[in-house]
C-alpha cells in the first residue's frame, strides 16, 4: 500500500478554511499520513502552490521529521525538527494568499518517507526548494493532499 497524506481539516480537492491562510490565522493545518514504506527514517514536507504567476511558489519545508511520526497537529510547534525558508522570505508555515480575483489555487502539501534519519549538508537558512531537491535521492514514497484556495473580495469592497 502506498503512503497516505489526509487533513481532518479539509479534504482532497477541497477548499482549504480560512483559519489556515495568511490573511487570517496563518496556521498550519493538521495532517495525518499512513502506509509509511519499509525502511522510512524520516518525512520531509513540502507546502507549494503551482498556480502562481511566478512560479511555483513553496509556502513550508519541514523536514528531519522522525519515522515513527504519523502526524502533525494544528499550528503544531515544529522547531524540534527543521524548516526551510519559504518563498515569502520566512522560516515558518504562511498559509495560502492568492491575489484578488486570481481566481482559486492550488496548495499542494507534499510529504516525502526518505530512507535516511536526516538531510546532511542543508546549511542554516535553507530555501524551502533546496531542501526538496536535497531529499529526492532518499525519496522512497511520496503522497499528495491538494487542498484550494481564493482570495475573495469582501462585501461593499472594491478591489483596486
Amino acid at each position: 500500500m502506498a503512503l497516505r497524506l489526509r487533513s481532518p481539516a479539509f479534504g482532497d480537492g477541497a477548499p482549504i478554511p480560512d483559519r489556515y491562510t495568511k490573511g487570517d490565522r496563518n496556521i498550519s493545518p493538521p495532517l495525518e499520513w499512513s502506509n509509511a514504506p519499509e525502511g522510512t527514517r524520516s518525512f520531509v514536507l513540502l507546502v507549494d502552490d503551482p498556480d502562481s504567476s511566478s512560479g511555483e511558489f513553496r509556502h513550508w519545508a519541514v523536514y528531519n521529521i522522525p519515522g515513527d511520526k504519523i502526524r502533525l497537529d494544528e499550528n503544531e510547534d515544529v522547531s524540534k525538527f527543521s524548516e526551510g525558508v519559504n518563498d515569502f522570505g520566512n522560516q515558518r508555515y504562511d498559509g495560502p494568499q492568492p491575489p484578488v480575483g486570481d481566481g482559486p489555487h492550488h496548495y499542494r502539501f507534499r510529504l516525502a518517507a526518505l530512507d535516511t534519519d536526516r538531510l546532511e549538508g542543508i546549511q542554516g537558512k535553507a530555501k524551502a526548494s533546496a531542501i526538496w531537491n536535497k531529499a529526492q535521492p532518499h525519496v522512497i514514497d511520496t503522497a499528495e493532499l491538494v487542498g484550494t484556495f481564493e482570495t475573495r473580495v469582501e462585501a461593499g469592497a472594491t478591489a483596486g
